[in-house]
């Protein structure tokens, strides 16, 4: 995992953890690594992987078991907030570069389609 210089370190371990569930490399109620293991494989502090995990705690989307470790939520309404929330982010980030270039909505849009077709096309 490679950090950026543009957000907290513990909000991108966050993250990681966040796409790890969308994508379904993590499942519901899946044990997650202990925070000396991310800690030791992403070399950050304890402290911040642990600040991650109590974020991830607060927004429900892992739980504690004691002595067992922290597992992936199985609250389905919570998972596909999940998704929802980080299309809105990815698509709020999309939007702002397109405004930027000076692309009106019908052009991104055509740009959109195309790129769609070449990509199912590819696949």
């Amino acid at each position: 995992m490679e950090f950026n210089d543009f957000q907290p370190i513990y909000v991108q371990i966050m993250d990681y953890f966040k796409y790890k569930i969308i994508r379904g490399e993590l499942n519901p109620n899946e044990k997650i690594p202990s925070v000396r293991d991310v800690s030791s494989v992403l070399k950050v502090n304890p402290n911040t992987v642990q600040r991650s995990f109590q974020e991830l705690k607060n927004e429900g989307i892992i739980y504690s078991q004691r002595g067992l470790g922290n597992f992936i939520t199985s609250d389905e309404k919570i998972l596909k907030e999940l998704k929802v929330v980080k299309g809105r982010e990815i698509i709020s980030n999309f939007y702002n570069e397109i405004k930027s270039l000076g692309l009106n909505k019908e052009e991104c849009f055509n740009l959109l389609e195309e790129e769609w077709q070449a990509h199912e096309q590819s696949n």
